[in-house]
């Protein structure tokens, strides 16, 4: 448990770093280039994504490791991880790529469109693995035995 639980420590620093460097960036880049404040663009939402679906539920994910021992569910736990990680990341490096080249002016094609749709089914897989995960490590927590008075 204490290895997992350093994992998702880990994972919930990562993002947090990478949420705040995007939006640094996501700032910086649109100084540079005179880019018109207010208008949309998904680079903002890069920083955004990595806090909210990084940061934020690494930190939920230790408290529920920490209660049920999800880790100890095997496989599926692993699993579980390695899809939200791998979602995340795609879903969020599609923000940064087709964010960057709308503030440059230049043109998106539909193959950054499909990869950031692949991250975000990624991301909806990993969210069903989680409560097949939560249920199997419900499962194994011992009934207690209740107290007579």
């Amino acid at each position: 448990m204490k290895k997992s639980l350093n994992h998702l420590l880990g994972a919930a620093f990562a993002y947090a770093i990478a949420g705040v460097l995007s939006g640094l960036f996501f700032r910086e880049l649109t100084k540079v280039v005179d880019f018109p404040s207010g208008e949309f663009t998904q680079l903002g939402l890069a920083h955004t994504h990595l806090l909210v679906l990084g940061f934020i539920p690494f930190l939920i994910f230790m408290a529920l490791e920490r209660l049920f021992a999800m880790s100890q569910t095997g496989a599926s736990y692993r699993w579980f991880l390695w899809t939200y990680h791998l979602g995340l990341i795609i879903t969020s490096g599609m923000l940064i790529t087709h964010g960057t080249l709308t503030v440059l002016g230049k043109e998106s094609n539909a193959m950054i469109s499909g990869i950031a749709g692949i991250g975000h089914i990624l991301l909806t897989v990993a969210f069903v693995m989680l409560f097949v995960v939560l249920r199997k490590a419900i499962k194994r927590v011992p009934e207690r035995a209740e107290v007579s008075a």
